[in-house]
């Protein structure tokens, strides 16, 4: 079951036998001795996709509660010592990923040595049930059913140009500036080529023109280019905490505030929610008071009938396109 649930999530053969260790043909094999098992065909496979029968996305989902089960009830005879074991597999969005992530890692690693983990950087909206995470840390607002959205408060973003670029341009003294100087950024972001800066004692915030001049796939590269001095742009506040305070980087517009991105921990849909998940959520929430550019505003009360870190689970929101936070 192990196995055919890690097809499912991969959609691969090929990456599922990279995760388990195991050979394409072994894995290959063994999805074949489950259906024969089974007297079902549990996946349509082509040369370009693995698909999902209607009785293999069934037993999919059913293998997903006993698997987490059995890691429980593994956990529960051989933990005594609290340590955790096993694996867990954590997305995150590139920068925060980049930038954050690492140090909870670490913390838990320390505390928990037996534990492995597996993360994956992107800026998709990833879907834990479908893609076998045990926890997303997404930025933005969260769409999707059969899951648990943890709030756990803001990430501020930073407008901001190099020193070096504020020196030998023209000052930037108000929004209606910002359009005569080149923009750079991530791709999906911004695309209607003006960003919103929020202003003390203004309800809504201002749609203000930029020039887009540079997009890049990821933030790093549009960091490097900002820091080069080729142009200003947005950045995640934890990204540029230490060049700011270096005086390498400018903040623009001091007056005006970047609307921030919500931060969130997606889970899927477990009761009771597996311990090494309580473990790496409780984690972050110890950690993010140290981190440059967090606040926790409205962070939400312990749920009702749940103990550990985690904090009141939230409907999912109604659908609507969200912001892909990626700078």
């Amino acid at each position: 079951m192990r196995i055919f649930a890690r097809v499912v999530e991969r959609g691969s053969m090929s990456e599922a036998a990279r995760d388990l260790g195991l050979s394409q043909s072994s894995i290959s094999e063994r999805i074949d001795r489950l259906e024969r098992h089974l007297g079902v065909r549990l996946m349509h496979r082509s040369p370009r996709a693995l698909v999902c029968t209607d009785e293999g996305a069934e037993f999919y989902s059913r293998c997903k509660d006993v698997l987490a089960a059995a890691d429980e009830a593994c956990a529960a005879v051989t933990q005594r010592d609290e340590s955790l074991r096993g694996a867990i597999r954590i997305a995150s969005a590139q920068c925060f990923g980049e930038v954050v992530l690492p140090q909870v890692i670490s913390r838990i690693q320390k505390r928990h040595p037996n534990l492995r983990v597996d993360v994956v950087l992107n800026d998709r909206i990833i879907d834990p049930v479908t893609e076998g995470v045990d926890v997303s840390f997404r930025l933005g607002s969260t769409i999707g059913d059969n899951i648990i959205a943890i709030p756990l408060g803001y990430i501020h973003r930073t407008l901001l140009a190099s020193a070096a670029y504020v020196a030998r341009n023209p000052p930037i003294a108000s929004p209606g500036d910002l359009a005569h100087h080149p923009f750079i950024h991530v791709k999906g972001l911004f695309a209607n080529a003006s960003i919103a800066l929020e202003e003390p004692g203004r309800a809504e915030p201002l749609q203000v023109p930029i020039s887009p001049a540079i997009t890049t796939s990821h933030w790093r590269p549009m960091y490097e280019l900002i820091m080069d001095g080729a142009g200003i742009g947005i950045v995640q506040s934890p990204g540029s905490a230490k060049d700011l305070a270096d005086g390498r980087l400018v903040r623009l517009l001091p007056d005006y505030e970047v609307p921030k991105f919500e931060l969130t921990a997606i889970i899927p849909v477990s009761r009771p929610v597996p311990s090494k998940v309580r473990a790496i959520v409780g984690l972050m929430k110890q950690y993010l008071p140290e981190v440059p550019g967090y606040s926790p505003e409205h962070a939400g009360p312990p749920p009702v009938g749940m103990t550990g870190p985690l904090l009141q689970p939230r409907a999912a929101e109604a659908a609507r396109k969200p912001e892909l936070p990626v700078a």
